[in-house]
């Protein structure tokens, strides 16, 4: 079994101090590059397909070392997961795809799944307790800010139905409080490999559903297709949901969900090198901006500051 929720003893032994800079560069990098992944794999693929693949790919990978490597999982535990790769997985990338596909302005989509700092903000004091301090909450408002600026060029209100709109803020929320009960019910302390395991396979068995609804299952013999999927599966889930639920384990929430604000600006420019896509001075000064914001947020006296209110 694994251990239940981290005790305050455990909170306060932080790590080296170097290595939260590190994990968040890791995190940055990796959780953009599964926008850029889903681009290159989907040129000639439904989305579903491509989220359908992902899962399932990754799932199967990771299978042998979940059963094999690790403690005996727990029928509850696997209940747990399931319902968070439901979630996060599911919910949260499927929302958004759907979203796309009924014609909300992607623009607007990226927008409103980079929001999810603000919303785990939120959700800290009420589900966790932490109670974020005046330049915490300074810092996630300026990292908020940046994002829209960055996005300015590229939003839209579109002509999509409401509940599209509605669904692209539900799965941004459901991801938003998937991870702070988590972190309330120590489920981000089971083996990183064998939570992931669950969650994508879970994933997998819904995407294949949406997937076979709008065609086929079998992937496009082309390399693009190949690449993209190994690009998402390696890079943009098992390394980035590792280092998310990791970062989880050693941090608090809104500490970490506070480097995703940088996403928006990091993808534009994995956008412009692979894809030769514009860059704009609105970009770099949103960057800045939420690179203030997110110094506020993860400073050491921010971190401090979180930890006395426990």
């Amino acid at each position: 079994m694994y251990r239940g929720p981290m005790t305050v003893r455990a909170f306060h032994t932080r790590p080296h101090r170097l290595l939260w800079p590190i994990m968040a560069v890791a995190l940055v990098a990796s959780w953009s590059s599964g926008f850029v992944g889903i681009r290159y794999a989907s040129e000639n693929a439904d989305v579903m397909l491509v989220l359908f693949w992902r899962t399932l790919m990754s799932g199967l990978i990771l299978l042998p070392f979940a059963l094999l490597i690790g403690p005996r999982i727990s029928a509850r535990a696997v209940v747990q997961q399931v319902v968070f790769g439901v979630a996060m997985m599911f919910l949260y990338l499927g929302g958004f795809a759907l979203a796309i596909g009924q014609r909300v302005p992607t623009g607007l989509v990226a927008l409103i799944s980079d929001l999810v700092p603000l919303a785990i903000a939120a959700l800290s004091q009420p589900v966790l307790g932490h109670r974020l301090s005046g330049r915490q909450w300074a810092g996630t408002a300026l990292g908020a800010i940046g994002v829209l600026i960055a996005s300015a060029d590229s939003v839209s209100l579109g002509t999509a139905p409401i509940w599209a709109y509605v669904l692209t803020v539900a799965s941004m929320l459901v991801f938003a409080l998937a991870t702070v009960v988590q972190k309330r019910m120590g489920t981000i302390n089971m083996p990183i490999h064998q939570a992931l395991c669950i969650q994508c396979l879970t994933a997998a068995v819904l995407f294949a559903a949406a997937a076979g609804w709008n065609g086929e299952l079998m992937p496009p013999l082309d390399g693009r297709f190949e690449c993209g999927i190994a690009w998402l599966v390696l890079f943009s889930t098992f390394f980035c949901y590792g280092i998310y639920y990791m970062s989880l384990r050693l941090y608090a929430a809104a500490e970490v969900s506070s480097v995703l604000y940088l996403s928006p600006p990091v993808t534009m420019l994995w956008a412009w090198l692979m894809f030769d896509e514009p860059l704009s001075m609105l970009m770099f000064l949103g960057l800045t901006v939420t690179l203030f914001g997110v110094w506020l947020t993860s400073s050491r006296a921010a971190s401090r500051q979180m930890r006395a209110s426990y």
